[in-house]
């Protein structure tokens, strides 16, 4: 790989190459995780690639994700077992190759309370144990994934200290993988591509689309331009069907609660909670690493036109709410709520399919499509399968133009920051910047340790510094505060949050873009 840094000069770059008249193998829209893993795939195999987004980089279903790395476990209790292979396998790839310093184990407890019958619980152990046997099959190692196994009801409380006692007879316990950041491995994903070579260019609206070019207009500046391309993928998601009127979607929304860890009691572990009446359904309990924990997730069928930003609806936090309240000592009220995001699946509406079936019946296998101009549109399927995704949507494009490349490399491929576990505990850096940057950590730390400006919080109480802003624009395509506060860091979340952080990023990345844009016009 050649650099990997995204920023504005660079893409100015990129852009006035394709403005030029250059003709890339491969043009992808769409820059979320698939459309990131579409360039990094055609891109390690040696062809020329062009990656053009709307928005941002994750600025879409990306971003709002469980954070989960699922080992299809879900999949298996509905009779899919090569979906839930495939999503075993792929969890492994992640946390062993591509990204573990983006992911770790997650442990998960089933609490057994009075609604879980024994036979339920029985039920759902056997599944668990099936599920580690996905986990042996994908051979993902137990020191990563240990196996699942009961707990009595002292070690359930010490794993989770908020669960109501009354009646609680233990747990079952089950270990998964979790994203510390969805955003940040779309942005991994796309860094580690433009190191092969890749042109990644935000702020980039398609306005009209064939199998060998896209009109674009440069969000920037308002230039229309032409891209011309030998194949072209559409992997634009929920707004697929915008680009490509053939294909048809049911989209889904997931809705999930921010809420403080303090006011839960979950420690580190998760809640798997059943809901009452509705064996193989759960609510979710999702601590993260910032002392907050998202509680989630519904799966109610959206129709109409597609927000760029999905809301929650007041009826999905009283649902997440009563849920999650279910299993614990203490019942959760609206004011426990610090702000909640929602995203949209963008399901494939297949043939047959009644148009009021549930959205959680539907496939969520992805799909690989040729439309009658020739656009190749990939949509469907999972965050944790989105290598599997991109690798045969570069394999439908080039077999399609006749274009030569050889299979898939991205199995073996660490994205920027990836190094082995052990490693990665050698980094000279705080933990916390090590789990969002990996190796390159200890180069961000420098940063605050060389200008004590850069080591100042952004905002009291808040952990993200001066120098992680400036390094999301000089190296991550960070063009303006919004992409800081809500896809670089995650700090968008919770609305007051981002008001008192504000003000300083948006100084912060103003100063950075003069910078960039002085250094520039300097270059020979």
């Amino acid at each position: 790989m050649t650099d990997t840094a995204l920023h504005a000069e660079r893409r100015a770059a990129d852009l006035a190459a394709l403005a030029a008249g250059e003709v890339v193998d491969l043009l992808v829209v769409g820059g979320g995780v698939t459309g990131a893993g579409v360039a990094l795939d055609a891109a390690a195999r040696g062809l020329t690639v062009a990656l053009v987004e709307a928005e941002d980089l994750a600025f879409g279903t990306s971003r709002w994700s469980s954070k989960l790395v699922h080992g299809g476990l879900r999949y298996l209790t509905k009779g899919d077992v090569g979906l839930a292979h495939e999503s075993a396998v792929e969890r492994g790839v992640l946390m062993t190759t591509t990204a573990p310093h983006l992911t770790r184990a997650l442990p998960q407890l089933v609490p057994l309370h009075p609604a879980v019958s024994r036979r339920d619980a029985a039920l759902t152990f056997t599944g668990l144990l099936a599920g580690d046997g996905l986990r042996r099959a994908a051979r993902t190692p137990s020191t990563l994934l240990p196996r699942p196994r009961r707990v009595s009801t002292a070690e359930a409380l010490a794993l989770a200290p908020g669960l109501r006692r009354a009646g609680l007879r233990g747990g079952l316990l089950s270990f998964d993988g979790q994203l510390v950041d969805d955003a940040r491995l779309v942005v991994a994903l796309a860094r580690t591509a433009a190191g092969f070579g890749a042109r990644v260019i935000t702020r980039a609206r398609v306005t009209g689309l064939t199998g060998t070019s896209a009109e674009i207009v440069d969000g920037l500046t308002g230039t229309a331009v032409e891209v011309r391309a030998r194949a072209v993928v559409n992997a634009t998601g929920v707004w697929a069907g915008d680009l490509v009127p053939s294909v048809r979607l049911r989209p889904s929304r997931g809705s999930h609660l921010v809420l403080d860890a303090a006011a839960i009691g979950t420690g580190a572990t998760a809640l798997t909670v059943p809901i009452a009446g509705s064996f193989g359904r759960f609510g979710l309990v999702l601590p993260q690493d910032d002392g907050r924990v998202y509680a989630g997730i519904t799966d109610e069928p959206v129709d109409g036109p597609v927000p760029d930003v999905p809301t929650v609806p007041e009826s999905d936090v009283d649902i997440l709410l009563e849920v999650v309240s279910a299993a614990l000592e203490h019942p959760l009220t609206r004011a426990d709520v610090l702000g909640a995001f929602a995203g949209l699946r963008p399901l494939v509406d297949s043939p047959g399919t009644a148009s009021d079936s549930r959205s959680a019946d539907l496939s969520r296998h992805h799909a690989v499509l040729t439309a009658p101009n020739g656009v190749i549109t990939v949509v469907g399927g999972k965050l944790t399968t989105y290598r599997r995704m991109a690798a045969d949507a570069v394999d439908a494009a080039t077999d399609a133009a006749g274009i030569p490349a050889g299979p898939t490399r991205t199995k073996a491929i660490a994205l920027v920051g990836a190094a082995p576990r052990d490693a990665l505990s050698f980094v000279d850096a705080p933990r916390r910047l090590v789990a969002r940057y990996g190796t390159e950590a200890s180069t961000v730390h420098s940063l605050a340790l060389l200008d004590p400006e850069l080591g100042t919080p952004i905002a009291p109480g808040n952990p993200i510094t001066a120098a992680e802003v400036v390094w999301a624009v000089r190296h991550e395509g960070a063009l303006s505060a919004e992409d800081v506060l809500h896809r670089r860091t995650r700090i968008g979340l919770v609305t007051a949050d981002a008001e008192a952080a504000e003000p300083a990023v948006t100084d912060l990345v103003a100063r950075t873009l003069r910078g960039l844009a002085t250094l520039g016009s300097a270059t020979p």
